[in-house]
């Protein structure tokens, strides 16, 4: 059994049946989540007989960092190895103030975005719960034993996989995050990206609202269709339309992603189609400028290119920004690290 995968009743009914008091489950609690322990014998208000039995029935080891790279702009990308040999990516992105870790929630995509590639490796399998809290602890840590400056404040699953197609054991995960007497990540900091399973997005809605980001790229239901297979099933309006009833917290926007493909969704028609679709203050627009790869063909466009389309929302009250590439010159465009990994292995 894997502990992290419990959220806290499931702790407390566990350490009863085990014959302990339930309040022993809320202290192992407290160890795994924002202590980030990863032996019981770290647990010193338990028992020494009771952390010794514990090590005997349960483990607390993490997945294997295989490789970490870290590129001069401070992004540190992690490759973990599971215990059945598959690899995942998480990436730890330095902000103003704080840093952000970018999580996966599956090995592989079902997806296929023609953009992506990790939609060129295919699918594998879900992420177990206790996988995806994995990848936080080993950032968290990571944070703590370099003696990083910033906190760690924000968790983002936009990494490998569709977040949404792996609900229950994303779920999971969220509420063990957002728990109080855990991690204590306000729902505002954890953001679930999705290209848009509408079914999935109003049932998060009623689960577990947080902050949600909406991988769109195209305006334009043939252009997204060819971008994003799955779309075929989900109009860009009907899409819109979900997300703008979908609570947001304290006011916030829902952030629609939006990757830049030179000659493709750039154009003067592709930026009035999208101003006109998010017009409001329900959205805002996060630009992202294509990561090239040889094995993808496409192009980035021009700075020009970036800042027009940048410019022509802005001028019609959309909020817009542009993500700034990190991490370039360690691959850390989602699935590069695990493709060049993969690759050495064969």
């Amino acid at each position: 059994m894997d502990l992290r995968a419990l959220e806290l009743h499931e702790l407390r009914e566990l350490f009863k049946e085990l014959g302990e008091p339930s309040y022993r489950g809320e202290q192992v609690f407290h160890w795994i989540t924002c202590r980030e322990a990863i032996s019981f014998h770290e647990m010193t208000d338990l028992p020494k007989s009771l952390r010794s039995r514990l090590s005997e029935l349960f483990s607390l080891e993490l997945p294997e960092v295989i490789e970490t790279k870290t590129d001069v702009d401070g992004t540190t990308k992690f490759a973990i190895k599971l215990k059945d040999g598959e690899v995942i990516e998480s990436v730890l992105i330095p902000e103003r103030d704080h840093y952000t870790l970018c999580v996966s929630t599956q090995v592989g995509c079902p997806i296929g975005c023609k953009f992506c590639l990790t939609g060129t490796m295919g699918f594998k399998r879900n992420l177990t719960t206790g996988e995806i809290i994995s990848q936080v602890v080993i950032g968290r840590r990571y944070v703590k034993e370099k003696e990083l400056e910033l906190p760690l404040r924000n968790i983002v699953f936009m990494g490998m996989g569709e977040p949404l197609l792996n609900y229950e054991n994303l779920l999971k995960a969220l509420k063990i995050l957002a728990h109080p007497k855990g991690f204590n990540y306000s729902k505002k900091r954890l953001t679930v990206s999705t290209v848009g399973i509408i079914e999935k997005i109003k049932k998060l809605a009623k689960d577990f609202p947080t902050a949600l980001a909406i991988s769109l790229h195209a305006p334009f239901d043939d252009l997204r269709r060819e971008l994003i297979p799955i779309a075929v099933r989900y109009s860009v309006k009907d899409l819109i339309e979900v997300c703008r009833e979908f609570p947001r917290i304290k006011n916030s926007r829902i952030t629609v992603e939006y990757v830049l493909l030179r000659g493709i969704n750039t154009d003067l028609k592709c930026a009035k189609r999208l101003a006109e679709l998010l017009k409001g203050k329900v959205f805002k627009v996060n630009l992202i400028p294509f990561n090239p790869h040889p094995e993808l063909p496409f192009e980035r466009p021009t700075e020009e290119e970036i800042e027009a389309f940048q410019r022509y929302l802005l001028d019609r009250g959309i909020l817009t920004t542009i993500r700034k590439s990190k991490g370039l010159n360690i691959r850390a465009a989602c699935g590069q690290l695990r493709a060049e990994i993969q690759s050495a292995f064969n």
